[in-house]
């Protein structure tokens, strides 16, 4: 079967290897949709944590269920998409109802191989129904999930000003499922397209481009001079994560989604009088996905409004760096994989 693979920083390479297999505990897909996410582009440039080269890359998948292998409930043929975070089942976390942060946990893409081939096979336990979705959908769902799972630690509560950091795809899925739990959102970013699209695709009210505007006094302008109560960073920069501590109300509580390899660093007296809450959110749940795939079903999210970029399998290599470049205006890139 065909492969693409990572096989160092700027340096993707097709291959052919066997076709997958599904062993005891494992259920085999038809890779149809594979989303492309701040993941693998980070992966590319060599800045993700927690990877090792060489790597197939992709886990936001959709496909066909060609052989569940005796999973419960699951039917040839239909379509479905997974949970690609393979977790242990029995340490502290996964005892603790969080298999999200499993201390031995195996992202697929990223501490296995992932989604970029024809055929892949997965634990069944990680499997998810179609629910009517299109390919495009499901491949979405897990992204979404991972913004809802952020949503879901900070609490929302309906009419609180949740500041989301970031107007990438993660960002958007938080933005949209804080808006779900009753969140009265504000978008900030420093592209200008990205903020756009906020406003006119998703309908956040409140828009702040870092570069141009004072941000202290417009979130003081926004909220009443309380500042939000809610602060969810999807950046994964170390400059945008130290800066948001500055942006909390007292009594907040701030959620770090994005990802980064340096130290986080900030005023202790300043956090300490807020009594407020730090918090990290890894991954997502079955529970996560499940309200993602709800909130799809009942109208109250539509992620193809993200597909920016469509691409075939086969113009994968030649596309993926221009997705790195922010002039190309790409919020969500989506390879198509027709057999």
């Amino acid at each position: 079967m065909k492969i693409l693979a990572c096989a160092e920083p700027g340096l993707l390479v097709y291959g052919e290897k066997e076709t997958s297999i599904a062993q005891p505990g494992e259920s085999l897909i038809q890779i149809k949709r594979i989303g492309i996410c701040g993941t693998d582009l980070h992966a590319f440039e060599g800045t993700q944590p927690f990877f090792t080269y060489p790597r197939i890359l992709g886990h936001e998948l959709a496909g066909d269920l060609v052989d569940p292998n005796g999973a419960e409930g699951f039917k040839q043929g239909e379509a479905v998409t997974f949970i690609p975070y393979f977790n242990c089942g029995h340490c502290i976390a996964c005892r603790s109802g969080k298999p999200n942060c499993c201390t031995s946990i195996k992202v697929c893409g990223v501490h296995v191989d992932g989604g970029m081939v024809e055929y892949l096979a997965v634990p069944s336990y990680a499997l998810v129904h179609g629910e009517g979705l299109s390919y495009d959908e499901l491949a979405l769902v897990e992204p979404l999930a991972i913004g809802a799972h952020g949503v879901r630690r900070a609490a929302v509560q309906p009419g609180e000003f949740v500041l989301v950091i970031g107007a990438g795809p993660i960002g958007l899925g938080t933005m949209e499922f804080a808006r779900i739990a009753g969140g009265e959102v504000i978008a900030m970013d420093m592209n200008e397209g990205r903020l756009a699209f906020c406003k006119d695709k998703l309908k956040v009210n409140h828009i702040i481009n870092v570069t141009t505007d004072d941000v202290m006094a417009r979130l003081s302008e926004i909220t009443n001079g309380d500042m939000p109560t809610v602060v969810i960073d999807c950046t994964g920069s170390l400059r945008a994560i130290n800066n948001g501590f500055q942006y909390m109300a007292h009594g907040a509580r701030y959620v770090l989604v994005g990802l980064q390899k340096g130290e986080i660093s900030f005023i202790h007296p300043e956090f300490h009088k807020r009594e407020a809450t730090l918090m990290s959110s890894r991954n997502a749940t079955r529970a996560d996905f499940e309200h993602v795939i709800a909130s799809m079903k009942k109208g109250l999210v539509d992620p193809t409004n993200y597909i920016t970029h469509r691409v075939q399998f086969d113009d994968v290599k030649a596309e993926f760096e221009s997705w790195l470049n922010p002039a190309n205006g790409v919020i969500k890139a989506m390879v198509e994989f027709n057999i």
